[in-house]
């Protein structure tokens, strides 16, 4: 994965409403730290950032030119997003060196179709690896082309780059491939369906007409009540 050149600017203004005022100047509000160095607060401009994740994913490396004359490598290693409006609440970035080891999770693409009537299930769709912090893949590929009913398929069947190395058990189940219900089966799943609806709505029906009654024996009460007045 290539890296994407970025500026940044040091931030004076922390908590909640320095991060405010810094996303509402259409930056985002980041931490570099790693490597032992004092934290250091940074705005990120969001339109620049946005466009490099949606690009290379979460393991975006990131070459950062600050205005104070600093100009670091980083990974991201935590990204809060808003879910109503998807944008960029706050980024933690990791420091790393040309040639270091880094230890990240990378998105697992199942490629290929199994073999007819059946259901696959990806149980991870990410992996741990080791790769160099300026060669981690943006992705990894399982093949499950022709995979019958009951076969599993292992980190150890996902095809690394060169260089890249499994940082978990190679025995972690990544999906596994299931016999898809006959019709025959999925039949024999509705009278239990329709029971449990006809319950339901007759539980609901027992509720409406209890409440009727009590707001009518709740009226005639008022009426004697008036009519002894």
């Amino acid at each position: 994965m290539s890296e994407v050149k970025i500026s940044a600017e040091p931030r004076t203004e922390f908590g909640k409403g320095g991060a405010r005022r810094t996303r509402r100047a259409g930056k985002v509000p980041a931490v570099l730290y790693g490597h032992g160095e004092k934290p250091k607060h940074i705005a990120l401009p969001s339109r620049e950032f946005a466009a490099a994740i949606r690009k290379g994913g979460a393991n975006q490396l990131f070459a950062i030119d600050i205005t104070d004359g600093t100009q670091v490598l980083a990974l991201p290693k935590a990204i809060q997003r808003d879910p109503i409006r998807d944008t960029f609440e706050h980024v933690d970035l990791i420091l790393v060196r040309r040639g270091e080891k880094v230890t990240v999770d990378v998105p697992v693409q199942l490629t290929g179709e199994a073999a007819r009537d059946t259901l696959i299930v990806h149980d991870h769709d990410t992996l741990s690896v080791t790769a160099d912090a300026t060669k981690v893949p943006d992705h990894l590929e399982a093949s499950i082309e022709g995979l019958e009913a009951g076969t599993l398929v292992t980190a150890g069947d996902v095809a690394l780059p060169s260089g890249v190395e499994l940082a978990v058990d190679s025995e972690l189940t990544v999906a596994s491939i299931t016999a898809a219900p006959t019709a025959e089966q999925l039949e024999a799943t509705l009278p239990e369906v329709e029971t449990a609806t006809d319950e339901a709505e007759a539980e609901a029906g027992e509720t409406t007409e209890g409440s009727e009654g009590a707001d009518t024996a709740e009226g005639a009460e008022t009426t004697e009540a008036r009519t002894e007045a």
